[in-house]
């Protein structure tokens, strides 16, 4: 066990030892509530479910030692069906509440950067932090918003450590890059393919795919027809493992980094077996990696599941959260933000720290491989 698992067991401990004891009180302030804007429905459910599941043990353990200032953290999930125009409804709803005079902290959320970038349009404007568990899209922190906060890195650092793990680990003097057509997508490939060029690695083909393709003749043989020493998927996990199965089943062996956006089980499980031995970034490590057997345990009692790559962001954004809100010592968004901009923070990915414009100082990206039919840590 290292020493950071260490101390997050006995952090559980202790949160169970005062909730069993009555020690810290119950919240006695009233609620105040933190909504996560996550698809929970359709093709991207499980990722979205994961950020929650890390959201909920993360309050859980806060409303067992007191609270929040004394308030009862209050997790209230919206479902952005992964789709823009449906988020920004659902952000429209997030603002009805406070209308109504909900008092509401934060929204985290939301799992994909096209939905956040829309969202955030109504959320600029409103009286609560916003907190990305996983939205990487460049621009998010280009555009000013003075609420918006990532405990992710940006694509910008996943596609600088993506082609140094090509061209350094995988020694790929060539490199097929393909995309999905998503904002996501287009801008990951697009930085990715600057950064190849910088180190001199040839890009031999650029090929879009559509949000949850299924079959990739046509790309399979511009692939095959390029020959490359390495593949790229900038995409998800509804898409990856049918390009691998494809690539896989048409004989083609260079190997495969996907993007974080396939870290997640079905990648392995919708791989009709093709999955072993390809390679997957991620935003965070696996929760076997980051945490150890109690906060498993814990997790499981709250979701009544076990916890899938992005529950550790979920948790580690709430984490964030919270203190900032502690060192405030209020709940109202301005001395939030300024919190969260002029504090580290303890977590379970260590501490962390923000930019004035809301990114991580030293993002971290970690490398998996399907090994075994699981995640092996490789590389961060």
């Amino acid at each position: 066990m290292t020493s950071k698992q260490l101390s997050f067991t006995i952090a559980i401990l202790i949160t169970m030892l005062i909730a069993a004891c009555g020690g810290g009180g119950a919240p006695n302030r009233g609620d105040v509530i933190v909504y996560v804007a996550v698809p929970l429905s359709g093709f991207q459910a499980n990722g979205g479910q994961t950020i929650l599941g890390g959201v909920r043990l993360a309050a859980a353990e806060i409303n067992n030692a007191g609270g929040l200032l004394g308030y009862r953290v209050v997790v209230r999930p919206l479902d952005d069906e992964s789709d823009s125009e449906v988020a920004v409804s659902r952000a429209a709803e997030i603002q009805q509440a406070i209308d109504a005079g909900d008092r509401v902290l934060a929204v985290i959320g939301h799992l994909n950067s096209g939905q956040t970038l829309a969202a955030m349009e109504i959320y600029k404007n409103l009286p609560l932090v916003v907190i990305a568990a996983t939205a990487s899209e460049q621009s998010l922190t280009a555009r000013n918003y003075d609420n918006f906060f990532r405990v992710n890195a940006n694509d910008s650092v996943q596609a600088a450590v993506s082609a140094d793990f090509l061209a350094d680990k995988l020694a790929a003097r060539s490199v097929a890059v393909l995309h999905n057509n998503t904002e996501y997508g287009r801008g990951l490939a697009a930085s990715l393919v600057q950064e190849l060029q910088a180190r001199g690695v040839a890009v031999t083909l650029q090929a879009e795919v559509a949000e949850g393709q299924s079959v990739y003749t046509q790309e399979v043989a511009q692939v095959k027809n390029v020959a490359p020493d390495a593949i790229f998927y900038a995409g998800y996990e509804i898409e990856a493992p049918y390009l691998r199965a494809a690539l896989v089943g048409a004989g083609v062996d260079a190997p495969m980094l996907a993007s974080d956006g396939a870290f997640l089980a079905a990648t392995i499980d919708e791989a009709n077996g093709a999955a072993e031995g390809m390679y997957v970034s991620a935003f965070a490590p696996s929760p076997r990696n980051a945490a150890d057997a109690k906060w498993i345990e814990a997790y499981q009692a709250v979701e009544y599941r076990n916890p899938d790559t992005y529950s550790v962001n979920g948790y580690v954004a709430m984490q964030v959260l919270a203190e900032a809100v502690r060192k405030a010592n209020s709940l109202e968004r301005a001395a939030v933000t300024n919190s969260l901009r002029n504090n580290s923070f303890a977590t379970l990915l260590d501490n962390l720290r923000f930019e004035p414009d809301g990114d991580l100082v030293d993002p971290q990206i970690w490398i998996y491989q399907v090994v075994d039919n699981e995640f092996q840590q490789v590389a961060n």
